[in-house]
């Protein structure tokens, strides 16, 4: 059996201890769990970070040159205006920049008439996955580059080796047009050829991932808020779902196992996004874990706890948090240890440390 927790827990194979997924942003809490100064000395923190912690697995820096510490979040300052009048706040050891959804339509009519495979080339256009889908074969030498020469096609059995995708199908239109523009126009049946031409564009995407030498896509698309759905069941079996049943279709015949990565409360959709292949779901903890642990055995499952739970640092609190993942981790084979609403910059060290330190004690099968 494979000695790679992360693929163990990918396939449901129950790996102990329960391994993490984090979504981490917190530098300060470094310097608080490693005493080393994040900002002063990033490679000595990070490794001092990985000896005390290396089931978090963050990554290590090449050089221990010093960061600029943020001007934001420390000094009072919570924010700042750049000269187009766009707010930042603090991320991390930084500030936020800006998407800019949707300056290439202004109008609906803009949107009807626009044609994604014409403006294939989105290298210079905000939508995440920033780059030139013209041409596949150069759209695959481009992602292969990213894995060693020598592993050939095929990634190593038993390796959690990924490539993930923000723009599965649902983020194409929100991103290129705006959440407003998006919902004025998604309605109508001028809409539908808009669509059909992004999914072309992702054709060419699944089928250069399916040439890749990886066991795992990480495809990632916010069908839902905290709330739940943004659009219907009948618009999302329209237009969503039957194209992730073919791409990850695309996948699948290659080998290759599909996690599915959500914002939100996905409750609802959950069930149609298993029946389209997935072999399990990250999310957010607004999401009922248990339910979904329950009717499809051993599936991958992660984004349970939640930071506001490690800000108010009650060390109960956190504890109980700690075991109701623990009571879902035994439910199915595929769970991970995750902060779905990601451990960001002001979160409270202490209480990050109650998490990772209850996580090495109770996270067990």
């Amino acid at each position: 059996m494979s000695d790679d927790k992360r693929y163990l827990a990918y396939m449901g194979l129950a790996p102990d201890p329960v391994p993490h997924w984090e979504h981490w942003s917190c530098p300060d809490a470094e310097t608080y769990l490693t005493g080393i100064d994040y900002y002063e000395h990033p490679k000595q923190c990070r490794e001092k970070m990985h000896e005390l912690y290396p089931q978090i697995g963050l990554g290590v820096p090449n050089t221990d040159d010093p960061i600029p510490r943020p001007k934001l979040g420390l000094t009072g300052q919570s924010s700042t205006v750049d000269k187009d009048g766009r707010r930042h706040v603090r991320w991390g050891a930084g500030e936020t920049s800006h998407w800019d959804w949707g300056n290439q339509c202004k109008t609906a009519e803009e949107v009807f008439a626009y044609s994604p495979l014409e403006h294939a080339d989105f290298t210079n256009i905000p939508v995440v996955e920033s780059r030139d889908y013209s041409d596949e074969e150069k759209l695959y030498e481009m992602y292969r580059k990213n894995y060693p020469a020598e592993s050939g096609d095929e990634a190593p059995e038993g390796s959690s080796a990924s490539v993930s995708f923000y723009n599965t199908m649902f983020m194409w239109p929100l991103l290129t047009f705006g959440w407003e523009l998006f919902l004025e126009t998604c309605l109508d049946p001028r809409f539908e050829r808009v669509m059909d031409e992004f999914a072309e564009i992702n054709r060419r995407v699944f089928r250069t991932f399916a040439r890749l030498p990886v066991n795992f896509a990480v495809c990632h698309d916010d069908i839902v808020t905290s709330r739940g759905p943004v659009c219907s069941p009948a618009w999302m079996h329209k237009y969503i779902f039957p194209r992730y049943e073919e791409f990850w279709g695309i996948l699948k015949d290659a080998g290759k196992e599909v996690l599915f990565m959500v914002d939100g409360c996905i409750d609802a959709y959950a069930d149609d996004v298993f029946a389209c292949g997935a072999r399990g779901i990250i999310t957010e903890p607004y999401t009922d874990y248990k339910a979904i642990a329950r009717k499809h055995k051993d599936c991958f499952l992660a984004g349970e706890g939640d930071n506001r739970i490690l800000s108010r640092n009650n060390p109960d609190e956190i504890e109980a948090m700690v075991r109701r993942m623990v009571e879902t981790a035994k439910m199915t084979g595929g769970y991970m240890m995750c902060i779905g609403n990601h451990i960001p910059w002001n979160v409270t060290p202490e209480g990050v440390k109650r998490y990772f330190d209850l996580s090495a004690e109770l996270a067990h099968r």
